[in-house]
């Protein structure tokens, strides 16, 4: 079984090219288009939903065979198509120009495996059986959303002001982790959500940081 290294990618505006025109390429390019990529299809034909997205202009699509010259410029390659033959001879594309690629319908033999994914706003989790089991993959992610609701992208964007500010006015790096730390408990989560408050009034943020803190200790 091959071991894999999990990573979240910045993708906005970089070439990721999808070879293939079915449900499976039509999965991969929503999640790259979630993402914000230049996705760039290429594919004799595509699904309804492909080709709207096409006509909005939210990915290009090339409508032929593909050529090993479509790679020029991506950072990674899905084959997607429905010839298991095709998708390892562009994989093989690209293990020679040292791309990325994903094999849709044999992940072993990739070089990376898509996650089963929630995002709420900001906020992304992901979970994978490692390619062996995607179906258990997503019952996972329907039990998170079922805890991680659209009230987690609002503790998101607060955390992400809180981080900033912390990092700004406190010098010591071990009361930096004390105080974000204390950020995320039950209590602060909830407190953020309607703290319209934490923009303005920095000072205040940090001593009901240190209050926080100093409960946790206790």
């Amino acid at each position: 079984m091959s071991a894999w290294y999990p990573l979240l990618l910045k993708l906005e505006g970089r070439k990721c090219v999808v070879f293939g025109g079915g449900p499976v390429a039509q999965r991969k390019a929503e999640g790259l288009l979630q993402a914000k990529a230049d996705v760039r299809l290429v594919s004799p034909g595509a699904t309804g939903q492909l080709m709207e997205w096409f006509e909005r202009g939210l990915l290009r699509w090339t409508a032929r065979e593909a050529v090993e010259e479509d790679l020029d410029g991506a950072v990674l390659v899905f084959a997607a198509t429905d010839r298991g033959e095709v998708n390892r001879k562009l994989a093989e594309w690209a293990a020679r120009r040292g791309i990325p690629a994903n094999v849709a319908d044999d992940g072993e033999n990739g070089d990376f495996i898509v996650p089963a994914v929630l995002r709420q706003g900001g906020l992304v989790l992901t979970a994978s059986a490692s390619g062996a089991g995607p179906a258990l993959a997503a019952r996972i992610i329907g039990e998170l959303a079922e805890r991680y609701g659209q009230d987690y992208n609002e503790n998101v964007e607060a955390l992400r002001t809180i981080r900033r500010i912390v990092k700004a006015k406190i010098a010591d790096q071990a009361e930096r982790r004390e105080l974000l730390r204390a950020a995320v408990s039950d209590e602060a989560l909830t407190e953020w959500r309607s703290a319209s408050w934490l923009h303005e009034e920095q000072d205040r943020l940090i001593l009901r940081l240190r209050q926080l803190a100093d409960e946790r200790k206790g």
